[in-house]
């Protein structure tokens, strides 16, 4: 599998859905900042719709397939209701991710090596259906191989644990994290899957996972939405956007 060269940043539009359902009804719409997000350079927009429909909505979903020109990345459980929600709209990409009710948001990555069996079975109608099957996991080889073996095409690597270190400035685990997704993206890429990672990404920490030649895909949300509250939500993407290619750009330079 070649390398990109560009870097695609995929932008998570839950949170606008949080603000609405803060107070109900119809503002802010998700399909609006979806649809600005593609003004200011965003190449796919992820949206999760989680089983207690606490932000995503299915009539976000609806309108999301039906406006956007851009690809939609649907974040999903592993469970028969969201597998019928996705065989019925088909998108472009299916990520599967773990989700547990009383969380804020999703906490770690999916247990695929010990339930290896049960995720084969359930991703095959996904990819019969021609939607691209993502599985969102930790930096762990073992988690990697199996997501292999079921016939994932992309794993997403979870960027949490290295986002929250550099936050609480605890730089030497900050580190240790960098360098097991520096090493668990070539590893991944070897195998012959595709390389997405993301969650808990800011300006401050996007630039040393940008430049991870293996990584083809970001995705980067709740920030950019709390980033829009004081600048407004295309000039905090396209910041992004510009931080991300700077650091591909120096990719590009080393390996040239």
């Amino acid at each position: 599998m070649p390398i990109s060269d560009r870097l695609r940043l995929g932008v998570n539009i839950d949170h606008v859905a949080t603000v609405r359902n803060a107070r109900g009804g119809d503002t802010p719409d998700p399909l609006r900042a979806a649809k600005l997000a593609e003004e200011a350079g965003a190449d796919g927009i992820t949206a999760h719709l989680r089983e207690d429909r606490r932000h995503i909505s299915d009539r976000d979903i609806d309108a999301l397939m039906a406006g956007l020109g851009v690809p939609l990345n649907f974040e999903m459980a592993a469970t028969d209701e969201m597998m019928q929600i996705a065989l019925r709209h088909k998108p472009h990409a299916v990520c599967i991710v773990p989700e547990k009710r009383e969380e804020r948001t999703t906490e770690g990555g999916l247990e695929v090596a010990r339930e290896e069996n049960r995720m084969a079975h359930f991703i095959a109608p996904l990819r019969e259906a021609g939607c691209r099957v993502s599985i969102f996991i930790a930096a762990d080889p073992a988690q990697i191989e199996a997501a292999a073996r079921i016939g994932a095409e992309v794993i997403e690597l979870h960027t949490g644990a290295y986002c929250d270190a550099h936050a609480e400035e605890r730089y030497v685990a900050r580190d240790v994290e960098l360098q097991s997704l520096r090493e668990m993206s070539a590893y991944a890429h070897s195998l012959g899957l595709e390389v997405h990672a993301g969650h808990g990404l800011t300006y401050d920490t996007v630039g040393p996972v940008a430049v991870f030649p293996e990584v083809r895909e970001l995705n980067i949300g709740h920030f950019l939405i709390g980033e829009a509250i004081f600048c407004g939500l295309k000039p905090a993407i396209a910041q992004m956007r510009e931080l991300m290619d700077a650091a591909r750009s120096e990719t590009l330079k080393t390996s040239g």
